[in-house]
């Protein structure tokens, strides 16, 4: 086996342009293709002069895989494949295969219209890009070269996102691109499994972050919109089209339904990309949550009979009204104008749901430093109310670590977070876990040392060296398996629950807190159980993975069965 070396040409200590690059015996593969919605120059897309490749993209690299249609994800791929000349295939889902063009081409329209912003690539462009595409299934295990499958696994976060599993050469590798381990109301939680890759490269953009219960955030949410409705404002959420956009829809939708606002206070969505991305939806509800594909749901998935389309002389409407606008960030479109028009006034809201990167207007309101905004030539006076509400379907710290336990990893990488988040997600995971891991800048290479999994050996050994109470570990039956499973989410609900203290005060870091202790120290958080023998009681994952172990043994009469 293999070291695996990577190139992160984007999100490397940095949330943006996802683009990483692997080498496994002389084999490239590249793992998304994404941009920085921060930046408007050389800087927006993935630096791919650093390959060195003297214009041999398609030769050198065996394949690109895009893990969902987000534009950190995808949005470099036509620059790469027309300005660079990569022509080989390009993997993904069918719903990402779907939605990625109608993404693609909102944002080269937002490019075109937007004076002083360079023109990357062309419609034609996005075409020739697409037409490299090619879809696959979840858990559909695909050759995509020699030596190299590929399998798609549940990631939760947008329609179609998928965590891809690599074997190369027979070393494993889990990319997880973005995910939540949470469900919400329209997808559900990634899917979690003991593979036991060699390397894990997960996303970290909520490192230190460990959010409260989703109900709580519902309810904090319609909490804000409801007021501004009461004092006669408006409410301007700015969403991307697909993905958390159809989440709070449903929200929002339902609780107009039972309040009774249904005709009375409208609700606007902008984009005829949001309509086609509505149609797409329905059309791939089999991958929306286990409620939506219910037969009761089912058709009237993503319908939003209740919510109306924006035009642009609605900004002006007289009275109370709500309106999901994109993009997400501020950084153009109709949330930018918008919000420019009902920003003055202090009757009106911004909702931000999601995450603002840095450098972009929603960031720069999320900060609260932002009580005048210079943008183009005008000058805007931000009077109106300013709130975050993290309704991003990233997993948090706790989800991170959760999946890091799930699919035991020999090693692991982090990627699309801050340096400071990853650091301390990284002693996290090594003093959790026993294992090393990574969060390596933009244009490094790292070397990832793969150590040869255990070889099952036949040994014969004397009495003396067995103890007479030694028996092989045996399999477990139906009865035992179930005591199994209860005991396992005993230990869950006390990481969910009697575990879990959640502090809106200051940060506490590892000085704050007292010794002897172990838990895991999060931003505002602490997550640990008091013993009753003094001191704190380690979680129940640290316990279990805290002196890591394999046991191999073979049966051999007439059995094929293996366990280790």
């Amino acid at each position: 086996m293999a070291d695996i070396e990577l190139l992160p040409l984007g999100a490397g200590q940095d949330v943006g342009r996802s683009c990483i690059v692997v080498r496994v015996n002389d084999k490239y593969l590249m793992l998304d293709c994404g941009m920085h919605l921060g930046h408007k120059d050389a800087r927006r897309f993935p630096d791919f002069s650093l390959l060195s490749f003297n214009g041999r993209m398609t030769e050198m690299i065996s394949a690109v895989i895009i893990t969902h249609f987000h534009l950190d994800h995808c949005a470099a791929l036509p620059y790469f494949t027309e300005a660079w000349g990569y022509q080989g295939p390009v993997y993904m889902t069918h719903p990402t295969k779907a939605i990625m063009p109608i993404m693609l081409e909102d944002f080269q329209k937002i490019m075109t219209g937007r004076p002083g912003d360079k023109l990357w690539y062309s419609r034609a462009d996005i075409v020739r890009c697409m037409q490299k595409a090619v879809g696959i299934d979840l858990n559909q295990a695909v050759e995509i070269a020699p030596g190299i499958n590929l399998k798609a696994l549940y990631a939760g976060h947008v329609l179609g996102a998928a965590m891809m599993h690599l074997q190369v050469d027979g070393t494993s590798i889990l990319y997880t691109g973005d995910y939540n381990t949470t469900p919400d109301r329209h997808l559900g939680a990634a899917h979690l499994e003991r593979l036991r890759p060699d390397l894990l490269v997960s996303e970290a953009t909520y490192a230190t972050t460990l959010r409260d219960s989703k109900k709580s955030r519902e309810r904090g949410f319609m909490g804000e919109v409801v007021q501004c409705i009461q004092r006669g404002g408006k409410v301007l959420i700015p969403v991307f089209a697909v993905g958390r956009a159809q989440e709070l829809m449903i929200l929002v939708e339902e609780a107009w339904q039972r309040m009774g606002l249904v005709g009375k206070v409208p609700i606007f969505f902008s984009g005829h990309m949001a309509a086609r991305a509505n149609g797409l939806y329905r059309s791939m509800v089999n991958w929306a949550s286990e409620a939506v594909r219910s037969t009761g749901a089912r058709h009237q998935a993503f319908a939003f009979d209740h919510i109306s389309a924006w035009e642009p002389e609605m900004a002006s409407y007289p009275g109370p009204c709500v309106l999901f606008a994109t993009p997400g960030m501020l950084n153009g479109g109709v949330s930018l104008e918008v919000f420019k028009l009902w920003a003055p006034d202090p009757n009106n809201h911004v909702v931000l749901p999601g995450y603002q990167a840095a450098g972009t207007i929603g960031g720069k309101l999320q900060s609260g430093q932002a009580q005048e905004l210079k943008i183009g030539q005008a000058t805007v006076h931000v009077r109106c109310k300013v709130s975050y509400l993290s309704f991003s379907a990233h997993a948090d710290a706790k989800g991170i670590l959760q999946l890091v336990s799930a699919y035991e990893p020999k090693s692991v990488m982090l990627v699309h977070g801050d340096k400071a988040g990853m650091d301390f997600m990284a002693g996290r995971v090594h003093r959790m876990f026993g294992i090393p891991c990574t969060f390596p800048p933009n244009g490094n290479w790292v070397t990832v040392p793969i150590q040869p999994s255990p070889i099952p050996v036949q040994v014969q050994l004397g009495p003396q060296w067995m103890p007479d109470h030694w028996q092989p570990p045996q399999r477990l039956n139906k009865k035992q398996q179930q005591k199994d499973r209860r005991q396992r989410r005993q230990q869950q609900q006390q990481i969910d629950s009697g575990a879990m203290q959640v502090d809106g005060g200051d940060a506490l870091g590892p000085e704050d807190l007292p010794v002897p202790i172990n838990s895991i120290p999060i931003s505002g958080v602490v997550v640990a159980k008091r013993s009753t023998r003094g001191g704190m009681a380690a979680p129940p994952f640290v316990l279990l993975h805290s002196q890591p172990m394999i046991i191999t043994y073979e049966r051999h009469e007439g059995s094929e069965e293996h366990m280790s």
